[in-house]
């Protein structure tokens, strides 16, 4: 088919083409006579009228003015005019046709053969398919089929609709067996969620071949995967939260620094006066910091808000805040932490949180959404360790105009089942926040009831029964009153509103409209619904059973308000003596257990930390050139001293000829500073700078200054900032090129280098030496004078290798310059020999004991070789390489030694002028996100001390605040 479509489509192409080209030129050919014969005919009055929708009717306008039709010419030379004037435009407009059609044509041509050549060939088809007339009968007797065959088969409508009916009957019997078979796995131990989609998955799997356990196991990694993704993303976010609202600080900062520099005025910082409630909201958020175990008697009144979930008690609270402040879900549980909401009026309606400076417009939808996700996303950040609710608060300011001042405190809703995506405590830990709430004998609690569902199905009533038998502080609110009065009985309402239905008791019962359903309404919306409700309804009408009062949340509001400020004065001088002698107490504890030290909290502790590892980094920038050199250089020769002796030196002095020793060095040492040398460098360099910096730590503990406090929290600022900091990546080429050019030079160029070179060779081969007698000692065991002071044996596995040790001295005191193998022969003259003596070894036995022996007998003749080159030096200016002493090991540490010496110098340099440098930034930034970890800050800095100055400030805090609100609230009075 496809093939056949681009047959006629080329066909159809060129046709087209042809054909516009003809017809662009008839129509420019017809419209040229036809003005020519309209001009030699006369005016057009004289002639039949020409038609306004014509084909040439653009064309007839333009032999005159369009605006105004025809007008009659000049009779004097009138008439010619007119010939020439339309003969002129008519030939004008001729060539412009001809002209863009020629071009466009041709155009059109040569894009058409491009395409043409792309294209297989379809000669085939021609063959294949019907030509000419042959296709178009063809074609019109399929026509004819298909009409006939529509005429024909007429469905009678009742056979239509019984069809309908019996495919409608099928579907719900396929519904049915499907919901029995899913009860049936059900049944049978298969947890399955009842939806068509997950068993069409479990089916997938099986069919698969994918066990049970196999998919359980997948779907427990994939869902601690998410987890943890999504553990990280909301640190993130939390983190860029922080450092927006620190940017929004400074900007403000700098705004006010700029207004006071603009108007060149030295202006005091006034103290702004604040209101009651958020003195009061103050000391609130004091103390839920500082009880957060719920130990303390904290009985301060606020407003509890509990009820079902989904009751409405979230929208009680956004009534009475008159915004949309709220996060809102389908059903699903939105309210997964405290959320402590203080009411204030004010002359803007808008919110803020304890914590942030940023202010949301409630006017504004946009700001209304940011509101929502925020705290959304405070919730969701509290909730840790695989929990589904959190004790800890969300504190947040609303004030507008008309609110009634008032602390209220959102609890997520009691649930009576419990989802799959819910920790297993959820239940409990929601019960057991609402009474650690309720308990506070002066908590006023708002006991929400939904309308619309039966009342005998609401858990909370019996929460609240529980925590205030005697409802002397609580106010029962029944909620979608609009719904209850569709589906309930009027008489039952009324038992609710007037408290006969509960033997729950409480001091005010009030009925409310929460909404129309509607999630875009907004506050106003649903506030004139609610009043236009209780104006209209019957149920509150009827009997005057129903106060007034009782109704609309504008009511509510104003009598829980009245209540809370009641308590307020009735608790306040209670509670504020209280915290007065728990810091006495506090005081004197301090006093009998650091009488010389003054009380600091963490933040001050870790303020006084940050300045004391900042010092040590200044004085890590003055330690001095030869320190870092000597430091530097010790760290490099370890780094690189095994590479040196194993790859380079031993197998160039085990060639066996001064030559080969050279060439060997030579390449090996290329390599080696064009690959690993560069990088070695600088983790040697990296960790000479570490221990540099944590010598220095060490050092400041000796001081009499000094505080053990700090030692914790220094140690791990300096471990996490090492663990970030990496040297610059360009410090590796630039060390490659001042290696490989110093690694050139083969001559040494003084006496005193000559020695130096030689003292470096004579203490790397003796540190060598030493490693292998240790070798050594542990291979044969302790010699006979040990053996017999400190009553030690010989093993087996000792005995051996001590007779294979004599066999192997014999060769070697035969022949001083062995080779570093063994050849088969000597490996078997020395089994042979061993047997005679009743010792059985294998060869590779014998291998492993020639190895530490022979390297022993190697560094010693190479020990002896340094001596001999020592004095030899101007022989070796002399003669160079054709020494009668071979020294070429001694040259080949000196250009080690130098080698070390310029990277050495390049490494102290980068470390002074920048290492030390991006080493401090490092450490402040760890400062930084410390300081601004909590968590981090109380694991790094506790003990007694700490503790016992944290609970005195807070104490000491709360009291003062509660001071200053007492003598505020008097003076309101």
């Amino acid at each position: 088919m496809l093939r056949i479509y681009q047959h006629t489509s080329r066909r159809t192409a060129r046709k087209a083409v042809v054909y516009a080209t003809t017809k662009v030129a008839c129509c420019n050919h017809s419209t040229l006579c036809a003005i020519t014969s309209h001009a030699r005919r006369g005016p057009p009055h004289e002639q039949r009228q020409q038609p306004r929708n014509g084909p040439h009717h653009e064309e007839f306008l333009l032999a005159g003015n369009p605006a105004r039709g025809w007008q009659m010419p000049p009779p004097s030379r009138g008439y010619g005019m007119l010939v020439v004037r339309i003969l002129r435009g008519a030939l004008k407009l001729r060539y412009l046709v001809l002209g863009g059609a020629i071009g466009g044509g041709v155009s059109l041509s040569k894009k058409y053969e491009d395409w043409k050549d792309g294209l297989p060939d379809m000669k085939w088809l021609e063959d294949a398919m019907p030509q000419g007339e042959r296709w178009n009968a063809f074609s019109r007797n399929i026509m004819e089929v298909g009409g006939l065959v529509k005429n024909a088969i007429d469905i009678d409508p009742k056979l239509k609709q019984l069809g309908e009916d019996k495919l409608s009957e099928w579907r719900s019997w396929f519904d049915n067996r499907l919901d029995d078979a899913i009860e049936a796995a059900d049944y049978q131990g298969v947890q399955i969620v009842e939806t068509k989609e997950d068993l069409k998955a479990k089916t997938t799997v099986a069919a698969l071949g994918i066990t049970t356990d196999e998919s359980r196991k997948k779907y427990e990694k994939l869902q601690s995967q998410v987890e943890t993704l999504q553990t990280e993303i909301m640190n993130v976010q939390i983190k860029y939260q922080k450092e927006l609202e620190k940017m929004e600080k400074e900007n403000r900062d700098l705004r006010q620094q700029f207004l006071i520099l603009k108007t060149n005025k030295k202006t005091s910082a006034k103290k702004i006066k604040k209101s009651l409630i958020d003195m009061y909201s103050e000391v609130l958020d004091e103390l839920s910091g500082y009880d957060t175990g719920y130990t303390m008697a904290d009985h301060l009144p606020r407003v509890v808000v509990v009820g079902d979930q989904s009751s409405g008690k979230t929208s009680v609270l956004e009534s009475i805040a008159k915004a949309r402040i709220f996060p809102r879900g389908s059903g699903e549980m939105m309210t997964r932490a405290p959320v402590k909401v203080t009411l204030a009026e004010g002359p803007y309606h808008v919110a803020q949180f304890r914590d942030s400076d940023r202010e949301y417009d409630l006017t504004k939808e946009s700001d209304l959404a940011d509101l929502r996700k925020e705290v959304e996303f405070r919730m969701r950040a509290s909730v840790r360790g695989g929990k589904t609710v959190s004790n800890e608060v969300i504190s947040m300011t609303v004030k507008g105009p008309g609110l009634q001042r008032m602390v209220l405190v959102d609890l997520p809703g009691i649930i009576s089942t419990m989802t799959v995506d819910m920790a297993s405590d959820t239940k409990d830990s929601i019960h057991q926040m609402t009474k650690h709430y309720m308990s506070n004998p002066n908590a006023i609690i708002l006991c929400i009831q939904d309308g619309s569902v039966d009342a005998e199905r609401s858990n909370v009533t019996d929460l609240v029964m529980q925590c205030d038998p005697l409802g002397r502080r609580t106010i029962f609110v029944l909620t979608k009153v609009d719904l209850a009065e569709e589906l309930a009985d009027p008489d039952r309402i009324r038992k609710i509103l007037s408290g006969k239905l509960f033997p729950m008791k409480a001091l005010g019962y009030y009925a409310v409209v929460t909404g129309r359903g509607r999630k875009d309404d907004s506050i106003d919306a649903i506030r004139q619904y609610e009043e236009d409700f209780f104006k209209n309804s019957k149920l509150f009408h009827r009997r005057g059973v129903i106060m007034p009062h009782q109704v609309t949340s504008r009511n509510l509001s104003l009598a829980v308000s009245d209540r809370f400020w009641k308590m307020v004065r009735e608790t306040i001088e209670q509670q504020a003596d209280a915290f007065k002698a728990t810091r006495f107490n506090l005081e004197t504890e301090w006093k009998n257990n650091f009488p010389r030290l003054r009380e600091s909290g963490r933040d001050e502790l870790f303020d006084k930390a940050k300045g004391e590892i900042l010092d040590e980094v200044v004085t890590l920038s003055q330690i001095s050139a030869k320190k870092w050199d000597d430091a530097l250089n010790a760290k490099l020769w370890e780094k690189l001293s095994n590479y040196v002796f194993e790859n380079i030196y031993l197998p160039a002095a085990q060639s066996g000829s001064q030559n080969s020793f050279n060439t060997m060095v030579d390449i090996k040492l290329r390599q080696w500073a064009e690959q690993a040398l560069p990088a070695k460098s600088v983790e040697a360099g990296w960790e000479a700078l570490q221990l540099e910096f944590i010598s220095l730590m060490e050092r400041s503990k000796k001081s009499q200054d000094h505080d053990g406090i700090f030692d914790q929290l220094k140690g791990a600022v300096v471990d996490e900032a090492i663990r970030r900091h990496s040297w610059e990546d360009k410090a590796i080429d630039m060390l490659r090129v001042i290696q490989l050019n110093t690694l050139e030079d083969r001559f040494v160029h003084t006496k005193s280098e000559w020695d130096s070179a030689v003292k470096f060779l004579e203490t790397s081969v003796n540190a060598k030496l030493v490693q292998t007698e240790e070798t050594l000692a542990q291979m044969f065991g302790p010699g006979q004078m040990r053996r017999l002071t400190h009553w030690q044996y010989l093993t087996q596995d000792q005995q051996k290798r001590r007779y294979v040790k004599g066999e192997l001295d014999k060769i070697l005191k035969t022949d001083s310059k062995h080779l570093p193998t063994l050849s088969y022969d000597e490996l078997t003259t020395v089994r042979k020999n061993l047997q005679r003596d009743n010792v059985d070894v294998d060869t590779d036995y014998i291998r492993q004991t020639w190895f530490p022996v022979y390297r022993k007998h190697f560094l010693q003749q190479a020990l002896q070789r340094a001596k001999d080159c020592r004095k030899a030096y101007y022989l070796y200016t002399q003669q160079g390489a054709e020494c009668e002493i071979s020294c070429s090991d001694v040259v080949l540490f000196w250009r080690i030694q130098q080698v070390i010496k310029i990277t050495g110098n390049a490494l102290r340099q980068q470390v002074i002028n920048r290492e030390a440098r991006r080493l401090d930034k490092e450490i402040k930034a760890v400062l930084d996100e410390f300081s601004d970890d909590e968590e981090k800050k109380a694991h790094l800095l506790t003990g007694k001390r700490v503790l016992l100055a944290e609970e005195l400030i807070k104490v000491r805090m709360i009291q003062e605040k509660l001071e200053e609100f007492i003598n505020s609230l008097n003076q309101e009075k």
